[in-house]
């Protein structure tokens, strides 16, 4: 497919995506105004929340979810600080569906309790904090009013009681209809919840699974990438939710004095500052007081933020009281009371008594943690006579900082929640499928043949990672580092190969020097090697020795088979080619030739880093005359104690020397030939091996009847296998 038309697929998936995500909200939307019109006591704004999660995976119901929320800031504001909570319930309905939670009803039920712990729970959470401690305005409301006033709850637990009751109602509802349009939407439609963005060739569920798990030595670049991105984000939230509250505190520090000041200075206007000792006099039976009273009641009302009015007469035994409102919780002293003066105000009392102004001061003393702001009233003369006073309660600074943090951090999570996810899904795009999908093809990268390493390549060359960065640059490096390296690999075996014929014929050029010095062998080494490595093949077939007949072994044996007489290179022609008996110190120089065989395989050891079959060469050449009874040359061995390769080589070396036409005698019959090994068994040779030789005597007496044959003809006898 071409470049645009792949483009142009793309971006068809991405608009019909973008409109089931819409109809997905409207899930969202239609039902939560439904119900909120006919005054039921429900949500029902996460079905679509739901459905897309569920289809589409993390990203697509934190979407829904989210926006959800902000499109419903337009009926109430206070829908942005829940958005966190929809963008809980989408996680959380991205994993239940990805483990199968929806396919069966039964399952589905399983996401009521935990649906209802993020939408209930937490949201009840932050709408404690919001409101100050107190109960919000929402659906739950009446409710948890109703709790409230049966006096066994506190405010908490009303509100908590109260949204997890009702969110575990809406919630059941709404996964029952979240599986039911699950059902129902055709698979077409299902399968548009879900946005790719390939820079490759897809991967398959099995890969991606194995791409995002992470079996790594240490962690995965996925977790790198969410802890880092969350580290970051965290640390920008933590600064900017620490600056925003400290402005905000002192901001609203500064506009509760600002109140306070306006209060005191209205309160102190309304005092006759000549008539204050009539005030204290007269007090409530003062007409003149009276009017007073209520024009100071008045100006509190008019700021609610004020907690305490009053007006004192400062004197040296404490504080005179003029005028004290009441309060809904406290009732005001009488005129005339006198009040002892607060530890925190004894350094601010030489200022009081001369009449000074004093600064707005924070204390908590005697009726709490109040910010109390003093206003001076004058007689006609220009005399401090008293002050008036506003006290604000600093617990409503706090519990409004408290609600001010809880409405950033809902914001925030909200937010970060879903930017989380969406680079996550770009990082898995862009960077870990890319990176997994070459890491899995070298994995599967084989060498074991040429159409294996084929395949290999081509595996490769297919994922097409076409990112437009350093790991597309990567790619392009790996695919063309590959594909040379097996082309050195294809030309370094061929090489291999011509290398390994040479040494074999080298091997059996070796073999053939030392025979064309004995005139009574014939193609002997040819011949042995043939049976040798027949019943290498025989054993191997039944079972033997598994532990030692591995492939490179029986290529060693039957590669150095033609050496095992190597050694006669060192012994005599005149006792070579000796047409009668030897004598018995002839027969010495002859068997001189297995440790003479030893002694040249040696040698050539050293010249060579790999000398595998040297090594079987070495084991054939030395302990071939060995027998099973330990009667044989040069060491003794008996037994097991005799190598392997060589016990082997014993029936084939006797055999053929039994059959073979020498110049001194004719070669005995095949029949007879195996009587002998038969009777040698236990005595001469190894008795399993000369049963599995006889066993084999069809192959055995074809070998034989092949090389009479091309003697007779005056041909070269074939080297045995070539292998």
């Amino acid at each position: 497919m071409s470049d645009p038309a792949k483009k142009n697929e793309k971006a068809a998936a991405v608009f019909k995506a973008l409109m089931l995500y819409i109809i997905a909200m409207l899930f969202n939307l239609l039902p939560n105004h439904i119900v909120g019109a006919l005054g039921l006591p429900l949500f029902l704004d996460s079905i679509g929340t739901v459905l897309a999660a569920v289809l589409g995976g993390y990203l697509p119901g934190m979407i829904v979810g989210y926006m959800t929320n902000i499109v419903n800031i337009v009926a109430n504001p206070d829908n942005a600080y829940y958005a966190v909570v929809n963008t809980m319930i989408a996680v959380a309905a991205a994993f239940l569906g990805n483990r199968g939670f929806f396919k069966k009803f039964w399952k589905s039920l399983a996401a009521v309790p935990i649906f209802a712990i993020f939408g209930g729970a937490f949201g009840s959470i932050i709408t404690y904090l919001i409101y100050g401690f107190g109960i919000g305005e929402g659906i739950s409301a009446p409710f948890a009013k109703s709790l409230l006033e049966s006096g066994k709850l506190n405010v908490f637990q009303a509100q908590f009681i109260s949204d997890i009751s009702i969110d575990v109602v809406d919630k059941l509802i709404t996964v029952i209809i979240a599986f039911l349009l699950l059902k129902i939407i055709p698979e077409s439609i299902k399968s548009g919840f879900h946005i790719a963005n390939w820079r490759q060739k897809p991967l398959n569920e099995e890969e991606r699974k194995e791409a995002v798990s992470g079996n790594v030595r240490k962690m995965s670049l996925r977790t790198k990438i969410i802890i880092m991105i969350s580290a970051i984000m965290f640390f920008i939230a933590f600064v900017t939710t620490t600056i925003s509250y400290l402005l905000y505190h002192n901001f609203a520090i500064e506009q509760y004095t600002h109140t306070g000041e306006s209060v005191a200075k209205l309160a102190a206007s309304v005092i006759d500052g000549d008539q204050v000792d009539a005030y204290m006099i007269d007090g409530d039976d003062g007409v003149q007081y009276r009017s007073v009273e209520l024009s100071l009641m008045a100006i509190r009302k008019s700021a609610p933020e004020i907690e305490y009015v009053y007006v004192y007469k400062i004197m040296e035994d404490g504080c005179h009281v003029v005028f004290d409102l009441d309060t809904d919780d406290v009732k005001g002293e009488d005129p005339g009371t006198i009040i002892p003066f607060d530890e925190s105000f004894k350094p601010l009392v030489p200022d009081l008594l001369a009449g000074e102004r004093i600064d707005p001061i924070i204390t908590d003393d005697t009726y709490g943690w109040l910010l109390t702001i003093y206003e001076p009233v004058y007689n006609s003369k220009g005399d401090c006579v008293c002050y008036a006073a506003a006290d604000i309660q600093m617990k409503d600074v706090t519990l409004n900082g408290i609600s001010f943090i809880t409405k950033t951090a809902s914001l925030f999570l909200g937010f970060f929640f879903l930017i989380l996810v969406a680079c996550i899904w770009i990082s898995e795009y862009n960077l870990i499928y890319p990176l997994a999908a070459m890491t899995i093809s070298a994995r599967k990268f084989a060498f074991d043949s040429d159409e294996a390493l084929d395949v290999s390549v081509e595996r490769l060359q297919k994922l097409d990672i076409k990112t437009g960065d350093e790991i597309e640059n990567l790619y392009g490096s790996l695919s063309k580092t590959i594909a040379q390296t097996v082309g050195y690999l294809e030309d370094t075996k061929q090489k291999t190969e011509e290398l390994a014929h040479m040494q074999n014929g080298l091997i059996y050029v070796l073999a053939d020097l030392v025979e064309s010095r004995d005139k009574n062998t014939g193609d002997h080494v040819r011949k042995t090697a043939a049976y040798v490595r027949m019943m290498l093949k025989a054993m191997k077939q039944k079972g033997m020795y598994p532990d030692i007949l591995t492939d490179d072994y029986v290529k060693d044996v039957s590669h150095s088979a033609p050496l095992h007489d190597v050694g006669k290179i060192k012994v005599s022609d005149v006792i070579l080619n000796k047409p009668g008996r030897l004598t018995d110190e002839e027969f010495e120089i002859m068997k001189s030739h297995t440790t003479e065989g030893r002694g040249i395989i040696d040698e050539a050891m050293k010249l060579v880093s790999n000398s595998g079959y040297l090594k079987e060469a070495k084991n054939l050449a030395t302990y071939h005359h060995e027998k099973w009874d330990g009667t044989g040359y040069p060491m003794g061995l008996k037994g097991e104690e005799i190598p392997l390769s060589a016990r082997i080589m014993a029936i084939a070396d006797v055999f053929d020397a039994l059959v073979s036409k020498r110049s001194y005698k004719e070669g005995m019959p095949v029949e007879k030939a195996l009587d002998i090994i038969r009777e040698g068994a236990g005595k001469h040779f190894d008795p399993e091996l000369v049963e599995l030789f006889l066993e084999n005597e069809t192959e055995v007496r074809k070998i034989a009847q092949e090389h009479l044959v091309m003697s007779d003809e005056g041909k070269r006898v074939p080297l045995p296998g070539e292998f």
